[in-house]
């Protein structure tokens, strides 16, 4: 019998990560970047996994930069801030200020863990998408999953006239403990 939970920022942190790339990319950093406000609705169904499900929404507009690695010095407050006006541009936030996810099938996976496949609503576009989700010690979850931003219409970030770059390939990482019942 499926379990239903409702999870949020309490429950974990979803992330991504950019990574840099052009000539110039020793100036730019490798970013990990927070979704602090997003909520998720799984149905959980040990018995019989392929009955369970996930649907996640995350807001856009609450996108934080946690970490940047490399660059010619350290990430700046204000760094964050162009950051965060980059990515809000090139996702369009005022017309699409959610990125959302629904799972169609859920399978095991030979050896630990699982794969979800679903669709993702990303700056208007809806494609589908696969995560890998792995058990954690704890009673937790971890989802991962690469994104080419541009298969969703996304112009991945060039700077100093194309000489630094994001990758078009990104890393999204949830991790979720489920509520005790």
């Amino acid at each position: 019998m499926a379990e239903t939970y409702e999870l949020g920022p309490t429950d974990g942190r979803l992330t991504i990560r950019t990574f840099r790339e052009g000539v110039a990319a020793r100036v730019g950093h490798d970013l990990v970047i927070e979704v602090t406000r997003w909520s998720a609705v799984t149905s959980v169904d040990q018995s019989q996994p392929g009955n369970s499900s996930l649907t996640v929404r995350a807001d856009v507009r609450s996108l934080e930069v946690r970490e940047g690695t490399g660059g010619a010095k350290a990430l700046t407050d204000k760094d964050r801030r162009d950051i965060k006006g980059n990515v809000d541009k090139l996702l369009q936030v005022d017309r699409f200020p959610e990125v959302n996810f629904a799972s169609r099938r859920v399978a095991e996976q030979a050896g630990n863990g699982y794969v979800v496949e679903g669709d993702l609503e990303l700056a208007g576009n809806r494609r589908p998408l696969r995560l890998e989700l792995t058990p954690q010690p704890g009673g937790r979850f971890r989802a991962r999953c690469t994104l080419v931003q541009s298969e969703w219409g996304v112009k991945p970030y060039r700077g100093f006239m194309g000489a630094l770059k994001v990758r078009d390939a990104l890393e999204l990482e949830g991790e979720v403990r489920l509520p005790e019942r």
